[in-house]
């Protein structure tokens, strides 16, 4: 028996039909061995040496592997291929006893019969410089996480947090949200001609008079313009007839997937991801099991085996036609520092059409498929071609500009369409017109309009800039975006993300005292490092210590004590009634309370959810129940008369009596129950 050892237990079933019955499979559900959860774990005075654990969630799984691993006859690692996998992997090793030189390690990119048999038969030691590079990555986010986030929660209130890459994303929210703040607004118009020829209307704006360019900034120009334009003839003073190509874009990297399902499905990240791992893993296809649709969800590469090319190629030949193949592959250029051992995101099987698998795909799960699937084959297709026209119409020395395009033939269109704002408008259809013909006005109007403010970014807009700045890697996007919104750093409005009152606090305060470090161009730049250990064997130790090196002098020099950036309480109206002294709002580890203004003489501190509406009676000392939130955001219910009062339930208390015991009743939902625990009633 032959042990394969995985990380999710989701891709377990796809896996085992291909593997056959002499193999084993074991999912480890993500890592087995790491940094402790509490302590910091890294000796900084002996070369940033790590002090790795087994987590002790996952002593059960650890004992069945060794178990197992101890009966086989030969141990391959199969964790996801990247980084991370890599590392897994390497603490998978650890724990085993396996040799740095054996060939244990399997990769592939999807989880396909020929992809698994092919890892099999090629076997490989386990990547050291990989494992390497995620290491620095784990202890520089433990410097970061370790050392900064006691500061922060000191300058500015408890329970706070602060991260190399996540520090970098809410930058990026608050300047934009302060770009939006600090805009003012400037005056311009817009003049257009509705235009006639043979009764059809076309449409022309004001570019220029006297060939410079125009645009008018206030009603009196516009005015003017309207003045200098009375009983003018509209003459057709040139008229540029050309072929214009739109190409399709590259098959998509976790990046762009993202990007796209926000903004054709309205998928948010957290919701993609979910269903790309599910697509990635495999679903339940009726009369085959479970069978994986598409290939590795993490990557940076746009590149695309050769095998896959050809299916595509052969596929939209038979059923388009071969002229919407080009005579040669389409082949992407990934960008500079991506991991081109993966592959760009893409179907199996081409032939497994999204209509094909519907029945077996949940909503959501189909929608993404079927962009995938789009997007990959209009990547392998050829360009859309447009009889494209533009026209400059003449009068009294001013020039209007129209454009228009139609399809001349729809290419890769057929099956994609690009998402951009312009594609949205309805393309402008020009009549056939000559040069020096006059054509008839019908109307000339004239709108106000201001410059705007640069958007809010979205989740895809904020992946596209952190992609573009270099800031994290595919697999960090998604997380890092989500734990902002988790420490109450930002917050939706529509599907824009706006930073908060504390997320800006932060923010600024890391400007401030850590812009050496907490700066994009620096972070890009330690990814690259990063890149530099796992591509050119760069010793890690060195790129940890450059950061370090800088970083520590910065903590050293952040004042603790006079930052300013701690908010004063607020007074309010409420008396103490132990003291006299007016009740301030303060805010704690667990959010704003009410405590005297005289502490620390006077030490009384009160719930500041008073006010809100009771939704029970206290079964312990009859006062009003109302609803909180723990940490981790779950409903609970306690009293209001805490701290005296310590009750709480997870169930409303309701004044009502059990008609059985005379103990209070709890509601649930619909239903009431009884709270005494030896008493059944319920109704």
């Amino acid at each position: 028996m032959k042990l394969v050892v995985i990380e999710g237990p989701g891709k377990r079933d796809t896996l085992k039909k291909y593997l056959g019955s002499d193999y084993e499979v074991l999912a480890t559900k993500g890592h087995i061995r790491d940094l402790p959860a509490k302590g910091f774990a890294v000796d900084i005075n002996n070369n940033f040496e790590p002090h790795y654990e087994e987590m002790p969630d996952k002593k059960d799984i650890i004992a069945d592997l060794k178990r197992k691993a101890s009966k086989a006859e030969k141990v391959y690692l199969a964790t996801d291929p990247d980084r991370e996998g890599e590392a897994i992997s390497w603490h998978i090793a650890h724990i085993l006893g396996i040799k740095p030189d054996e060939k244990c390690r399997i990769k592939y990119n999807e989880i396909s019969k020929k992809a698994v048999q092919e890892a099999l038969n090629h076997p490989e030691i386990i990547n050291q410089q990989m494992v390497d590079a995620q290491q620095a990555r784990r202890i520089l986010d433990r410097l970061v996480g370790y050392k900064l986030s006691p500061i922060i929660c000191q300058a500015i209130k408890p329970n706070l947090s602060a991260g190399r890459v996540q520090s970098i994303a809410l930058k990026l929210v608050v300047d934009r949200e302060k770009e939006i703040r600090d805009f003012k607004p400037e005056e311009f118009w817009t003049l257009t001609a509705e235009l006639l020829k043979n009764k059809q209307m076309f449409k022309a704006s004001l570019t220029s008079y006297k060939v410079k360019k125009i645009k008018p900034k206030n009603k009196d120009e516009v005015d003017k313009i309207l003045s200098d334009l009375k009983g003018a003839t509209y003459k057709i003073a040139n008229i540029k007839k050309s072929k214009t190509k739109s190409n399709p874009l590259p098959p998509f990297t976790t990046s762009t997937m993202q990007q796209d399902a926000l903004n054709k499905l309205g998928m948010n990240l957290k919701k993609t991801s979910q269903c790309a791992q599910n697509l990635y893993e495999g679903v339940e296809i009726a009369g085959e099991g479970k069978v994986a649709l598409i290939t590795y969800i993490r990557t940076d590469s746009t590149r695309v085996a050769d095998d896959a090319m050809a299916s595509a190629r052969n596929f939209v030949a038979s059923k388009y036609g071969s002229n919407y193949i080009p005579d040669k592959p389409n082949v992407y250029a990934s960008k500079k520092n991506a991991q081109d051992a993966h592959e760009a995101i893409r179907p199996i099987n081409v032939e497994r059409t999204p209509e094909s698998v519907k029945a077996s795909l949940t909503p959501d799960n189909y929608k993404l498929y079927k962009l995938i699937y789009e997007r990959f084959l209009a990547s392998q297709m050829a360009p859309a071609i447009y009889d494209s026209v533009a026209v400059d119409v003449e009068a009294n020395d001013y020039i209007f500009h129209a454009t228009g395009r139609t399809v001349d033939f729809e290419g890769y269109t057929i099956i994609y369409k690009v998402y951009t704002d312009a594609e949205k408008e309805e393309e402008g259809k020009i009549p056939k017109l000559e040069e020096g013909e006059t054509v008839e006005l019908k109307d000339l109007k004239p709108e106000q309009r201001f410059t705007k403010p640069p958007a809010r970014y979205t989740e895809a807009s904020l992946v596209k800039a952190m992609e573009e700045k270099g800031i994290g890697r595919p697999a960090t996007y998604a997380p890092t975006i989500t734990i902002l919104a988790t420490r109450g750093y930002t917050e939706k409005e529509g599907k824009s993300l706006k930073p908060t009152e504390l997320g800006e606090t932060v923010s600024d305060y890391l400007d401030k005292y850590f812009k050496g470090v907490i700066n994009v161009k620096f972070t890009a730049n330690m990814e690259n490092r990063l890149d530099d250990i796992a591509e050119k064997g760069e010793k890690w130790q060195d790129v940890v210590g450059s950061f370090w090196n800088g970083f520590k002098d910065l903590l050293y020099k952040a004042d603790r004590r006079s930052v300013g950036f701690k908010k004063p309480p607020v007074e309010t109206e409420e008396i103490c009634e132990k003291c006299g002294g007016k009740m301030v709002i303060r805010e704690g580890k667990y959010g704003k309370f009410l405590g005297c203004s005289n502490f620390p003489k006077c030490k009384n501190v009160k719930s500041l959810e008073v006010e809100q509406k009771p939704v029970g009676v206290c079964p312990e000392c009859g006062k009003s129940v109302i609803a909180r939130k723990s940490k981790k955001g779950k409903i609970f219910y306690s009293c209001t008369g805490y701290p005296d009062c310590k009750f709480m339930s997870w169930d409303i208390p309701t004044d009502e009596k059990c008609p059985k015991c005379g103990k209070f009743l709890y509601k649930k939902g619909e239903h009431y129950k009884c709270s005494n625990p030896e008493c059944d009633f319920k109704k």
